[in-house]
């Protein structure tokens, strides 16, 4: 069986059947009454049997007689004659025609037939007698007239069969109009501008809560911390009591930083000591999605901290940098002013006034879902929205706001909070000025008591310089309580060009004396990087603006509070 294309064996099939079968009826019995035990611990007496059917099998394959080849005689070839092998000038080969295919039978019988009449007409064989030679020019005369006017009909029926142009096609390119679908723009627009800032507009809808909140053991309006696991023990250093030697052994530290364990006893740190671990840490932060430039100033900024310093008895050069690093990297997550959403739309209630947050970033980045996540806390706290619809370039933008809007109200209807809609959506349609919606849209907030005004923006890539003057000046009329970045987990150095181009665009097209700058982050798609959270370190620290909220997931729930402890563990984790 195994070198079956070496040595073909014709039995092999019915051996291992009639094995099968015999095997099978031997030992039923001993199957079904002892069951799986049975087979682990029965013993088997097979030998016998296998040697006996394998005789059979092969005593069978050598009573077979040999194929033998035909001979010549008996062939179809020795029947034909040498007389039916000859073609004849002018007959048509029948054979032949009957056994091509159809396109070639078809092709083969017009040729055949075209083939006499050529001949006949260019052959012109001399007649026996003059009047029958006159009688046959005649008659060749008559059928090539009669043969003019077939082709001529032929002709004429082929043309009246293809479809005349009733009338000539207008120039100019046409819109296709698709059979499901609508060629009247009117009609695509859903929006309704007469019925804005009215419950109307986003009637309740009915769906499956779990699927929008997920873990529905949570508490209500709590924004909890990120959560990292880190495996501390692994990467926990031994501490080495023999200061007098350098370490000889590799392991111990884990990652990176075992391969650079380093004893110095009572002595002050230099730059020569801390480069070999510098640059392993400045890999390591790069391939966390830290922007290299920033990766290089970190670095830069623990070497000069630590060079001069006077070691313990007892510590290493890797675990001095490794703490200085870590103590940074916490310290630049967490800045010196600290947003607190709740507490500021608290203060602007007391004054009467809706706490208006704008929503910025590049496209894609998840703006708008985000801001209904964002919505969706601050309904659980008590707290009015409207959403205002300033994306009035993408398609479905208004549409997709619509319908978090509907779902914010099947979680929260009315009737639980005192006959009082929490979320509502404000929009213009597309195509309108954005800072003028968003101005209407405060004055309505202001008018009907909602204590928040969430503003959409359209995505627009850093470089747009149009489209930053329409952000700048939408910002500068409106002058919002808080601007947030919406940057996604996933940008390594392009998060630093995005948030420095950003802040350039808003201070350049500003026509204030003080421009109004970026004043916090929402970091997004957090769940998509495992322990690549570098992003967060680069966007904090370029712009020394606090990371308000995380996204985590695609549910209304997945938004948390950063956790600087949480990321600087995943950031520095082997």
């Amino acid at each position: 069986v195994g070198f079956q294309k070496i040595l073909t064996l014709t039995y092999v099939d019915k051996l291992i059947d009639d094995v099968h079968k015999e095997f099978r009826d031997k030992y039923r019995n001993e199957f079904q009454q002892k069951g799986t035990l049975g087979l682990l611990n029965g013993t088997f007496d097979f030998k016998d049997d296998f040697m006996r059917l394998l005789r059979d099998a092969e005593e069978s394959s050598k009573v077979r007689a040999p194929t033998v080849m035909k001979t010549f005689e008996q062939s179809l070839k020795s029947q034909k004659t040498v007389k039916c092998m000859i073609e004849t000038r002018g007959e048509k080969p029948k054979e032949k025609v009957k056994n091509k295919k159809n396109k070639g039978s078809k092709k083969e019988g017009t040729e055949a037939v075209a083939a006499p009449g050529k001949a006949s007409a260019g052959d012109k064989q001399p007649p026996a007698a003059g009047d029958r030679e006159e009688l046959t020019k005649d008659e060749i005369l008559q059928k090539n007239r009669e043969e003019f006017f077939k082709r001529h009909m032929k002709a004429g029926e082929k043309s009246s069969k293809s479809p005349k142009p009733e009338a000539q096609k207008e120039k100019g390119k046409k819109p296709r109009v698709w059979d499901l679908g609508n060629s009247n723009a009117k009609v695509l627009d859903y929006s309704n501008s007469a019925t804005n800032g009215s419950a109307e507009a986003c009637p309740v809808e009915e769906f499956d809560p779990d699927t929008a909140l997920g873990d529905r053991n949570r508490e209500p309006g709590r924004l909890y911390d990120l959560e990292y696991e880190s495996d501390d023990e692994a990467e926990e250093e031994k501490v080495i009591q023999n200061p007098s030697k350098p370490s000889a052994k590799k392991g111990g530290l884990g990652g990176m930083f075992g391969m650079l364990k380093g004893l110095v006893g009572s002595k002050s740190l230099t730059r020569e000591d801390m480069d070999p671990v510098l640059e392993k840490m400045k890999d390591h932060l790069i391939a966390k999605n830290v922007a290299a430039e920033i990766a290089v100033q970190l670095c830069e900024s623990v070497a000069k901290k630590l060079e001069g310093k006077v070691m313990g008895t007892f510590t290493t050069v890797t675990s001095t940098v490794k703490q200085a690093l870590q103590e940074a990297l916490v310290q630049i997550l967490q800045p010196q002013r600290r947003v607190d959403v709740l507490r500021d739309v608290m203060d602007a209630q007391r004054h009467r006034r809706p706490y208006v947050v704008t929503f910025c970033g590049v496209n894609g980045v998840g703006k708008s879902t985000n801001l209904a996540k964002i919505s969706f806390w601050l309904i659980e706290n008590g707290f009015s929205v409207l959403i205002a619809a300033c994306d009035t370039f993408r398609a479905g933008a208004v549409e997709q706001l619509r319908t978090h809007t509907r779902r914010l109200n099947a979680l929260h209807p009315p009737e639980s909070h005192g006959g009082r809609t929490m979320v509502q959506l404000y929009e213009k349609g597309y195509g309108k000025d954005a800072a003028g919606i968003a101005m209407e849209a405060i004055s309505y907030a202001r008018n009907q008591g909602f204590d928040v005004v969430l503003v959409d923006t359209a995505g627009r890539m850093q470089d747009n310089a149009p489209l930053m003057t329409a952000l700048a000046k939408l910002i500068a009329v409106n002058a919002p309580d808080l601007v947030l970045f919406v940057g996604e987990a996933l940008v390594g150095n392009e998060a630093v060009d995005q948030l420095v181009k950003f802040n350039k665009a808003l201070a350049d097209h500003s026509m204030a004396q003080t421009p109004r700058l970026i004043d916090g982050i929402v970091l997004t798609k957090f769940d998509t990087i495992d322990d690549k959270v570098g992003a967060a370190i680069s966007m904090t620290y370029i712009t020394s603006k606090p990371i308000v909220f995380v996204g985590t997931g695609q549910t209304y729930c997945d938004l948390r509070s950063l956790n600087a402890k949480a990321v600087v563990a995943a950031l520095m984790k082997a």
